[in-house]
């Protein structure tokens, strides 16, 4: 006799007496009488939300630029609340930025309650660049894609991994310190850098980088449920996503707090399982670069530029505007701070390509063109404010830099302080000096074979002296990485293979005698070089 169960089942056969077999159904469906979870996750104090961090803790702060931020400037927020907590400190603090004046992590450190940050881009907030050239705190700098993605790892239960970013720079070598003596960088080296271990894949340098455990994350989202199911808004989401998997104690400061089962299942960006506690946002959100796109009636207007900078913005958009013409249509491009963001404006008739930008947006439109279009949780990389265009996509930080260490961008222009004649280039620090921060440069050369990287900068430095060199002095953000520089001056190509450049333009008014006195390395000239 053979007994038979339909839908779900688990059939295991077991044998009787006389050969007669029976099939043993194992449910995983629920009974439909199972009430649903019931149990709030929202507590009315933000100060008792926070009683269980201690000092020592490792503290996850979610957030890109002020998009995301579980911290607001006045009182009943997560991060004020925990910086009235003066029995609290020696923290690590664990985020993409070091927060910006009395924002994000910028608030522990005016409470002096952190003693060590591992960060991407720490260098918006000047106090703390100041604290860790003083040698008061010290620094882990990452690769903000490395970052991610060490977070992600140890919340899936790997506890290492390797990645081709960073490899022969100075996150190789450890080189970066971590913390000065007292009195800061004169004194020398108090806790060095750290080493990473390199292997060969397919070819390849990797580096291999460990996974970071985070004791509490601090995270804010636009809507989530009693039982914790969180949906970000826009580019709210970034590394919010990832460190709410990650810590031990996961606190949502919530845009609004809704009912058990008003948010579509579809839509969930964070499982309630990874959440532990809410509390109500109750602070306005603050942007930290309002950027408007310029009135069609701004560019009749005269200038309010000295005379040196108006030179300079000029020579700015000529670069731009020949950057412009290594865009074809249908490129998916990666646009750098500062001048590679001039690009787009000078693309040629029917050429349109989708902007990535590694905060979680493929789709990027203009600068709004209104105080009334503007939205705190719409910024690009540089932490201004954007609009989406029809057809564009919100992801969190870790697809973000998959897509970039994937290849799947098919250029990135970037600014750059010095660039070598075999495509080695630094951007991102002056030991001593200025600790910019990587930010996702390091990822976004990190796949040169597939993702064309294009440098555009001003030919020579402040001082005069070249910014093409025969080797690069400043730490490297890549070795061998970029394919052509573009400056006022000219384009170079560069065979990254044999370490040569080859100038193939020159800049209308350029001289080529011009050219060699202001690089600082040997180069090919193309028999057929052009002018612009």
């Amino acid at each position: 006799m053979l007994a038979t169960c339909v839908s779900r089942a688990t059939f295991a056969p077991v044998f009787k007496p006389r050969a007669t077999i029976f099939l043993r159904a194992r449910w995983y469906s629920t009974p439909s009488e199972l009430p649903p979870p019931n149990k709030s996750k929202v507590w009315e104090s933000v100060d008792e939300a926070v009683k269980d961090v201690k000092s020592g803790d490792v503290l996850l702060c979610g957030g890109f630029g002020l998009a995301g931020v579980p911290a607001r400037i006045q009182q009943d927020t997560l991060l004020a609340a925990l910086a009235k907590r003066k029995d609290v400190a020696k923290l690590t603090g664990v985020s993409n930025n070091a927060g910006a004046g009395d924002s994000g992590l910028g608030k522990l450190f005016n409470s002096k309650q952190i003693d060590k940050v591992v960060a991407s881009y720490p260098g918006g907030n000047k106090a703390f660049e100041a604290l860790y050239l003083k040698g008061e705190v010290s620094l882990e700098l990452c690769p903000q894609g490395t970052l991610i993605e060490r977070l992600r790892a140890h919340a899936a239960g790997i506890p290492a991994f390797f990645t081709p970013t960073g490899a022969s720079t100075a996150v190789e070598d450890g080189s970066i310190p971590t913390r000065y003596n007292e009195g800061g960088f004169v004194n020398g080296v108090k806790i060095p850098g750290i080493k990473k271990e390199s292997r060969e894949f397919g070819g390849r340098k990797y580096i291999m980088e460990p996974a970071i455990a985070g004791d509490v994350a601090f995270v804010h989202a636009w809507k989530v449920d009693e039982v914790g199911n969180c949906v970000f808004r826009y580019a709210q989401q970034n590394f919010g996503t990832v460190m709410a998997k990650n810590a031990k104690l996961t606190i949502v400061e919530a845009d609004e707090i809704v009912p058990t089962g008003s948010l579509s299942p579809n839509a969930i960006h964070i499982p309630g399982i990874y959440v532990d506690r809410i509390v109500q946002s109750t602070e306005p959100k603050l942007i930290e670069y309002t950027t408007l796109a310029p009135s069609p009636s701004s560019s009749a207007e005269p200038s309010t530029l000295t005379p040196e900078k108006e030179h300079a913005q000029k020579m700015r958009h000529r670069i731009a505007k020949r950057a412009a013409k290594e865009l074809k249509d249908g490129y998916y491009v990666n646009l750098g701070i500062g001048m590679p963001t001039l690009v787009p404006g000078y693309l040629e008739p029917g050429v349109s390509v989708q902007l990535q930008s590694e905060n979680g947006i493929l789709g990027m439109g203009p600068y709004p063109s209104t105080k009334e279009e503007v939205d705190p949780d719409l910024i690009n990389a540089g932490k201004e404010t954007v609009t989406l265009l029809p057809g564009a996509s919100i992801f969190d930080s870790s697809e973000s830099f998959a897509m970039i260490r994937g290849g799947h961008i098919d250029v990135s222009i970037l600014g750059a302080m010095q660039v070598s004649q075999a495509g080695d280039i630094a951007n991102f620090m002056i030991p001593g000096k200025l600790v910019k921060g990587i930010g996702g440069a390091m990822d976004l050369v990190s796949n040169p074979d597939k993702t064309k990287v294009i440098v555009v900068m001003e030919h020579c430095a402040k001082d005069g002296t070249p910014k093409i060199l025969a080797k690069c002095s400043l730490p490297l953000t890549g070795a061998r990485t970029v394919s052509q520089i573009i400056t006022e001056l000219a384009v170079f190509d560069v065979d990254r293979k044999n370490g040569h450049l080859e100038l193939v333009e020159l800049q209308e008014g350029v001289t080529l005698d011009e050219v060699k006195a202001k690089t600082g390395c040997d180069f090919k000239v193309r028999r057929d070089l052009s002018k612009l």
